[in-house]
């Protein structure tokens, strides 16, 4: 028997594997650094009313989240922020859904392009899309309303109404995260068996059976988990609303990330005369907490379907 077989424990298995565990460690730091840390110290902040500078030594309790729950204008940032994920779950994931059933299509030519032309939004920065749209839709000059002028429509305030702002932004956004949730459909559908199509062909299914009996049933468990994915991504559109809107136009556009960042980096947006981290690290825990609880909410379809699948 070789060493590596009698050695047990957790420490010997450490030590097994410590040039794995070597290679993980700078992904480890930046995670404790930038994601584990700023989670810890937002619960701490938001117990004190702190402007950022120095050591925090204003002790108020809980009063902070009690500002924060009792404010309107957060509120309608969080209903902002639920709309993004419900337009992302009503509209985006049977889109995405649908194109992926086309492009997953063997005889269709081109489909390669096709998916390359859906991703690109991916993976642009935001902050450029948000500014080259904020160009294009202005409401004076910009290329959309001069597009739309020539068929005697407009012009149109796309991103300074508020009655219009906010959908304009819904479908940017949309367009944005569409080819993240193709893809996922994509892998989703690669994993029905090509021998489940062959035979419903043969009992006789035509196409929409196939997908009805044959399709939806294999991917549902994946779909569960799309669902939670693109719950949880579309609840921060924080780079796009920034680019374009800043929350405008009468805080129209507000979003609970930019609800957070203005009281913590731009008090002047606030009337404020310093920042107030202490409230801003509040909103970000109740922010944080509601949007655990919502995606706990779906933890019972991921049970239910892998729990059959299980037993």
């Amino acid at each position: 028997m070789s060493p590596a077989v009698r050695r047990s424990g957790l420490g010997a298995r450490i030590l097994d594997h410590r040039w794995h565990y070597l290679f993980l460690l700078p992904m480890l730091v930046l995670f404790a650094m930038f994601t584990l840390w700023p989670m810890i110290a937002s619960w701490y902040y938001a117990f004190f009313d702190w402007d950022g500078v120095g050591s925090p030594t204003d002790w108020v309790g809980w009063q902070n989240f009690v500002d924060v729950a009792s404010n309107p204008v957060f509120w309608r940032s969080f209903k902002n922020s639920f709309l993004f994920s419900l337009v992302a779950l009503v509209v985006q994931m049977p889109l995405s859904l649908l194109f992926a059933i086309l492009l997953n299509n063997p005889r269709l030519r081109g489909r390669s392009l096709f998916r390359l032309l859906l991703f690109v939004p991916v993976v642009t920065t935001t902050a450029v899309i948000g500014i080259v749209l904020a160009v294009i839709l202005d409401a004076s000059g910009g290329t959309a309303n001069e597009i739309l002028g020539l068929v005697g429509v407009g012009p149109f305030n796309f991103l300074g109404s508020e009655a219009m702002a906010l959908p304009t932004l819904m479908v940017i956004e949309t367009w944005k995260g569409f080819g993240i949730t193709l893809i996922y459909w994509l892998a989703a559908l690669q994993t029905v068996p090509t021998e489940l199509y062959e035979a419903a062909r043969t009992d006789g299914a035509g196409g929409f059976q196939q997908l009805l009996h044959v399709t939806v049933p294999v991917i549902i468990p994946i779909a569960i988990v799309i669902l939670v994915l693109t719950f949880q991504s579309s609840m921060n559109p924080f780079d796009l609303i920034q680019a374009t809107t800043r929350g405008g136009p009468n805080l129209s556009t507000d979003v609970t990330a930019t609800f957070i960042y203005r009281y913590a980096f731009d008090p002047g947006e606030e009337g404020l005369l310093a920042p107030r981290l202490g409230y801003a690290s509040a909103a970000g825990v109740i922010f944080g907490v509601a949007t655990l609880m919502l995606t706990l909410l779906q933890a019972p379809l991921l049970r239910g379907r892998y729990g059959k699948k299980a037993r």
